[in-house]
């Protein structure tokens, strides 16, 4: 693996030639700065400085064109580092034009702006610069924007991200009112989101309510929507519970008012969930190789949707361990000499992603059998055993590997595939 990177290394540094204009370009919401060099880092004609409009990016085009033919340029190589999402349209801008686009590390450029002029100093100008030295050195990476249903896919995922955040802040909210002013609420009515709590929270939502309409007349309401469930039991219990409540009894009208409002946020964010996820369904039945994902135990469409919505089209990955880079879980070691440092996973990726395969591989070693059994031999094998969050973490490399093959073979999952043939083997003289 070594060997690759450090062959890959090489390509990226060859590419950077007598006939190629790097640009190195910091992107901030509204100007941008540019600066060029060629491949021995010697800096061509003078900066430019754009705005983030139609204007702004044919004048930065123009400029590296005329610049290129000045100076006997015929490639020219653009980067930027992605420290926000001001640089999308002025990426698809310029491949539009067909100017290669590259990425560098932010946290390479914060490492070595000081080799610029022996200064901790940042500014526009200075960062422009550093971008453009880490390209020609070949410290860059070539961005996968999505495109087609895998852009789609994205969008929806980061929206239902939101949505689905804004629907937890909405039922935390509800949760404190009733706190105020009915906290022996959850005594009748464990979960508040069922369709008889929904009535009782529009039509009668004060315990003083409940007490003037009295058990039958709650009965009453609820049977006009709701033919199973609930009786007369529930009614006497909401009853009891009302007339022994000691919520507050005082700004009732702004409570009303305040249960109302929290009410259509909670329905609202529900409705917009659904509509999401029904759109994500009818984008993952486009996508080849999605149904054979699904197929893993214990991986649902979230998994799945969030996976290609981060990954982009699997068949531009050669192997899973890109991936695996791309979402930062490939292992860093820091040793010297005799000392033989602790070995942990670099986090230089996706973060989101991470955090998705995580969410994903903590229910899958209580329910998919061969992940299990996977987490049992690497937490109690007797050579170097692993505790159980680096259990999970390995895992993680695991399931990505298994979506990537699942995904671009288009096969079924099988739990012996998943396993090997050697690790059931160190399996089998473990358990002897």
């Amino acid at each position: 693996m070594k060997y690759k990177l450090k062959q890959k290394q090489n390509q990226r540094i060859t590419r950077i030639n007598e006939a190629t204009l790097v640009v190195g370009a910091d992107i901030a919401k509204k100007v941008h700065v540019a600066r060029a060099v060629d491949f021995r880092g010697i800096e061509l004609g003078k900066d430019c400085v754009f705005h983030n409009d139609a204007e702004g990016l044919t004048k930065l085009s123009a400029w590296m064109k005329e610049l290129g033919q000045a100076h006997g340029k015929t490639e020219i190589m653009f980067g930027i580092e992605p420290t926000g999402h001001y640089w999308f349209p002025l990426a698809a801008f310029l491949q539009e034009q067909g100017i290669q686009v590259v990425v560098v590390n932010p946290s390479h450029v914060n490492k070595t702006k000081e080799l610029e002029d022996n200064s901790p100093t940042k500014s526009d100008y200075k960062d422009a610069k550093v971008i453009a030295d880490l390209i020609r050195n070949g410290k860059y990476s070539e961005p996968k924007l999505p495109t087609k249903e895998y852009a789609d896919l994205r969008i929806l995922m980061n929206l239902r991200e939101k949505v689905s955040a804004s629907l937890t802040q909405a039922k935390g909210r509800i949760g404190n009112w009733f706190d105020r002013f009915f906290p022996e609420y959850s005594r009748v009515f464990k979960n508040w989101d069922g369709k008889a709590s929904l009535m009782s929270m529009r039509k009668f939502p004060l315990p003083a309510d409940i007490v003037a309409m009295g058990a039958r007349d709650v009965l009453a309401h609820w049977k006009t929507d709701v033919k199973r469930g609930v009786g007369i039991k529930r009614a006497e219990a909401l009853l009891v519970a009302a007339t022994t409540s000691i919520g507050l009894t005082e700004g009732t009208v702004a409570a009303r008012m305040e249960l109302s409002t929290l009410l259509s946020q909670f329905e609202l964010f529900s409705e917009q969930l659904e509509q999401i996820m029904e759109q994500v369904m009818v984008i993952l039945d486009s996508i080849p190789g999605a149904a054979q994902m699904l197929t893993v135990p214990g991986v649902g469409a979230i998994t799945v949707a969030g996976f290609l919505a981060e990954v982009g089209d699997l068949n531009n990955y050669d192997h899973g361990q890109q991936i695996i880079r791309l979402a930062g879980l490939n292992l860093k070691e820091n040793s010297s000499g005799k000392r033989k440092g602790r070995t942990s996973i670099t986090k230089r990726g996706r973060s989101r992603l991470r955090a998705l395969l995580f969410r994903a591989v903590m229910p899958m070693v209580a329910k998919n059998e061969a992940f299990k059994a996977l987490h049992k031999h690497y937490t109690t094998r007797s050579q170097n055993p692993l505790k159980k969050k680096q259990s999970l973490i390995a895992l993680c490399g695991k399931l990505i590997r298994v979506l990537h093959t699942l995904g671009t073979k288009q096969k079924a999952y099988n739990a012996v595939d998943v396993i090997g043939p050697v690790r059931q083997s160190q399996m089998h003289q473990a358990a002897a």
